[in-house]
């Protein structure tokens, strides 16, 4: 049975259990954060700690854990569940109180939950015949940068595409591309460029964009980082999404319609290529 961390204690996860009056439960009142594993070891660990810190920092939520406390506990559950590929998932509240709107005394306990995921992300066939995305509106609180536990729209938009044969949902506001339901989103244009919407709260500040940016950089590639509309990506030659989960996902359909030539192209096939034997040779 798989083994889970609840605040201090290692335990099976049939035994587990938070109290109902937890803020996370209550209020969405929680952050978190989603590690991939690759051949046993943590790729990206110290930038996901750091937007874990930015994302508490932005919620005014105290915590104590340091980053080595966490690493200790994310390898600590890599081992005893004998993880090769998957993820870690952490997830932080602000702990247990009586249900009031204003926040518990600095003192509450933080309630801590990690668990580990196996799932073959490398061979994933989607990545190999790519992606089918809808477009909708995207209807989220404009603070996209911090990493709450609210995803309850998110997955409503996961749930509109299963429902029209599609992958997922890229998110769009007064005609742009916001971001993926819960990857960054990307296009590249017909002169080579990579385009993908500028950081602000609008978008997550994904950590896997950050790298397969810097991967672009260094091949030369041109990268802008600026708002592209629907239109835009209709018109793209390739498309692709950057997530934890999803690495580099080629995207080649959009609300039906064909990105390009409708297959996965050669500027998102050699990033993924170019991620992976990066993560691969960073991981620990």
């Amino acid at each position: 049975m798989r083994q889970v961390y609840v605040s201090g204690s290692y335990l099976p996860e049939s035994e587990a259990r938070i109290s109902v009056f937890d803020r996370g439960f209550l209020f969405a009142d929680g952050v978190y954060e989603v590690t991939l594993v690759l051949d046993g070891k943590l790729v990206d660990f110290a930038s996901h700690m750091a937007r874990l810190r930015r994302s508490l920092r932005e919620l005014d939520m105290p915590f104590s854990l340091t980053e080595a406390d966490l690493l200790k506990i994310h390898r600590e559950l890599i081992g005893r569940n004998n993880v090769s590929e998957g993820l870690v998932y952490l997830q932080i509240t602000r702990g247990a109180a009586d249900r009031d709107f204003i926040f518990p005394t600095r003192d509450t306990p933080n309630t801590v939950v990690l668990f580990t995921q196996e799932k073959a992300f490398v061979e994933n066939p989607v990545a190999i015949r790519g992606q089918h995305v809808i477009t909708v509106e995207d209807l989220r609180w404009r603070r996209c940068d911090i990493k709450t536990v609210q995803l309850l729209y998110p997955s409503m938009a996961k749930m509109q595409a299963k429902s029209r044969g599609a992958d997922d949902a890229w998110l769009v506001r007064d005609g742009y591309v916001t971001e993926g339901s819960s990857n960054n989103a990307h296009i590249v244009t017909s002169d080579g460029t990579i385009v993908t919407r500028d950081l602000s709260s609008d978008i997550l500040h994904g950590i896997t964009r950050a790298v397969v940016l810097q991967c672009a950089s260094e091949l030369h590639l041109r990268v802008e980082e600026r708002p592209f509309t629907v239109v835009e990506a209709r018109l793209a030659t390739e498309a692709f999404s950057t997530s934890s989960s999803g690495l580099v996902n080629p995207v080649v359909r959009m609300d039906g319609a064909p990105i390009g030539n409708g297959l996965p192209g050669v500027v998102t096939r050699r990033l993924r290529q170019i991620y992976l034997d990066r993560s691969r040779a960073s991981a620990i």
